[in-house]
């Protein structure tokens, strides 16, 4: 039942290629969308963490709250709004996907 419930609310939610997101990132500005794939790197700060997916169309930078991030290589799904030019860790990303649902 309760796979059931995640899968329901899952289907309510945007889902696109990070390819579509690097090309024309403003489109999706203001609106929470899903992106799926494998976890190519990560970092943690303090109490958050990002890690870049890479979807087969190309890699996004995950900004999350937590620092308890995905394992390296392994496939997840999350939920998030576009960012531009946001600094995190001593590093500056031009587009970045604020986690707003934890990955699964």
């Amino acid at each position: 039942m309760l796979t059931l419930g995640n899968l329901i609310l899952s289907a309510c939610y945007h889902r696109v290629s990070v390819e579509s997101i690097n090309r024309v990132p403003g489109q999706f500005h203001d609106t929470e969308i899903t992106i799926a794939g494998r976890v190519a790197n990560s970092f943690g700060v303090a109490a958050a963490g990002a890690f870049e997916l890479d979807d087969g169309t190309g890699r996004l930078w995950v900004l999350s709250d937590t620092p308890d991030l995905p394992a390296h290589n392994s496939s997840v799904t999350v939920t998030g709004r576009i960012e531009q030019g946001l600094s995190f860790g001593g590093r500056t990303f031009v587009i970045i996907l604020r986690e707003t649902r934890k990955a699964s």
